[in-house]
């Protein structure tokens, strides 16, 4: 079996950062510019979820804005945790934006506010929600023999 690839944990709460930035500013945003900041977070949690978290574009401004100045990072993290909390931060954006396009400003709000919520958790203490509903999959999964 191979390795699963690993990342820098400053970049994930770096692009956690930003993720609360846009977000926050969905929410704040008149409709159609929100529409457009909710639709970008989704290709952003897209790209890194399904194809590489290192290739999304908050990841590639970490790289060549922050990581120059910073030595190595100390240890490097597992990438299937994130990439799975990528999954569900896309889950919400698309929640978000049905009930954008839909016209049910709630489901917009809350989906959107939950997501916001979890990005802010990540980027300030650390906390990654999707990745600790990751690990409590792998936990309740039956032990392969």
């Amino acid at each position: 079996m191979s390795q699963p690839d690993r990342v820098d944990p400053r970049a994930l709460r770096f692009n956690a950062a930003l993720t609360s930035v846009v977000l926050a500013a969905a929410l704040l945003a008149p409709e159609p510019v929100a529409l457009t900041l909710l639709t970008a977070q989704a290709l952003v949690f897209a790209l890194s979820a399904f194809v590489d978290l290192r290739l999304s574009p908050y990841s590639l401004l970490f790289r060549a804005l922050v990581a120059r100045r910073l030595d190595a990072p100390a240890e490097l993290e597992d990438s299937r945790p994130p990439r799975f909390a990528q999954v569900v931060g896309l889950v919400f954006a698309v929640a978000g934006l049905v009930g954008l396009l839909a016209g049910v400003g709630a489901l917009f709000y809350v989906a959107t506010a939950f997501a916001l919520v979890a990005a802010l958790l990540n980027a300030t203490v650390g906390l990654c929600l999707g990745c600790e509903m990751y690990l409590l999959v792998r936990r309740l999964q039956p032990a392969r023999s």
